[in-house]
């Protein structure tokens, strides 16, 4: 059977299966809306005032996004404003894939609690264990400080954030930072590194023994169903991606710089969809895909040496919304591209929410403001 033909029986059923009570039906209305969930009632009003503030952020200048919440596994909205293509006309739908940015941790760290579960990766085991190129800073930089933002790897710097060389390898894009000085001591303060992930990554293939896109792809995307989710890669040509875009303050939008992120697929390289990105939430509000104890891990914030909770587990932000929701979460920003995942653990309501814009002008209170109205249906 054909890969394209394979992939739509793949996604036909899974619709069915893991969203069995939606029906998606294509249409484009004024503000470019396009495939919206048949809801059962009791979401209407939900399902109104999320088109309400998905038009109101297509109103302050972002190209095309797209919504979809999931209530208890199922598909409760879905739908795209605006266009993912400016100069073609192309509606943004739900399968329209746009760059996630650092949504692609929780993705990663997906991948390492997987290999922790099989014994082949040791949260706490020195990272030259997996990565021996890695130099030897005279300090222990684990696996579990490297997914926490603890180990005091450096963040982008200068122009690092447009990169458009392609590397051909995971270990090859690690050149940019491993020689450079720690930010701090391991543990002893949070600094954000996507390139912190990107060591990770090494990590993940030599524990596995695959390269770590085809790892993703065939361990993690595929066995959730995560059939529009993919590497950003330059060359294929992939179905539905979006264009994407960038705009000066009050500036007409303008394409967005040419980039290639084959140096940070786990910090910040991947597409996908907003459906995706719900369907990969919902997997992992209980036990299932991965065990409980890893789900532990995943949403519990670490601490630094002096004992401070940094507010981030392991690919995760945990915190609490601006209702007071306990909410698992992470934001996501690339060149072309910003986006939003958040997940209510105590009444299994995931919201994604992704664009075409770099820096688009959103807030996480805008996605709360989607995903609560559906959020007090559970109460």
């Amino acid at each position: 059977m054909p890969s394209a033909t394979k992939t739509f029986f793949v996604r036909a059923a899974l619709c069915l299966l893991l969203f069995p009570l939606t029906a998606p039906l294509a249409r484009l209305a004024s503000a470019q809306s396009a495939s919206p969930a048949v809801l059962p009632s009791p979401y209407a009003d939900a399902q109104s005032n999320a088109r309400k503030v998905a038009t109101e952020l297509i109103a302050r200048g972002i190209p095309g996004l797209a919504i979809a919440v999931s209530v208890d596994g199922k598909l409760a909205f879905a739908e795209g404003f605006g266009y993912a293509d400016l100069e073609q006309r192309v509606p943004a739908r739900p399968t329209t894939k746009f760059r996630i940015g650092s949504i692609s941790k929780p993705l990663t760290a997906t991948a390492l609690m997987q290999l922790v579960e099989q014994g082949k990766l040791d949260l706490d085991a020195p990272i030259q264990k997996y990565v021996p190129s890695s130099p030897d800073k005279g300090v222990r930089i684990t696996p579990r400080l490297l997914a926490g933002h603890l180990a005091g790897i450096r963040h982008y710097q200068g122009d690092e954030f447009l990169i458009s060389r392609h590397y051909d390898s995971v270990l090859d894009g690690l050149k940019i930072f491993e020689n450079d000085p720690l930010v701090s001591p391991p543990g002893a303060a949070f600094h954000y590194s996507s390139y912190g992930f990107n060591l990770l990554s090494a990590a993940i293939e030599s524990a596995s023994g695959e390269n770590f896109v085809s790892y993703m792809q065939n361990r993690v995307f595929l066995p959730l169903g995560l059939v529009d989710t993919l590497a950003d890669q330059n060359r294929p040509l992939i179905e539905e991606r979006s264009r994407f875009y960038s705009r000066e303050k009050d500036g007409p939008f303008e394409n967005a710089p040419y980039v290639d992120n084959s140096y940070k697929w786990a910090g910040g390289g991947f597409l996908s969809t907003a459906e995706d990105l719900v369907r990969f939430g919902t997997a992992l509000l209980r036990p299932g895909f991965l065990k409980e104890s890893s789900l532990r891990l995943l949403f519990t914030s670490q601490k630094t040496n002096s004992g401070e909770e940094t507010g981030y587990g392991m690919g995760w932000g945990i915190r609490k919304s601006k209702s007071g929701q306990r909410i698992f979460e992470h934001a996501g920003g690339s060149v072309g591209g910003s986006c939003q995942l958040i997940l209510y653990p105590d009444s299994r309501v995931v919201v994604a929410f992704v664009t075409n814009l770099g820096d688009a002008p959103w807030k996480i209170e805008d996605i709360e403001a989607i995903a609560e109205p559906f959020e007090n249906k559970t109460r």
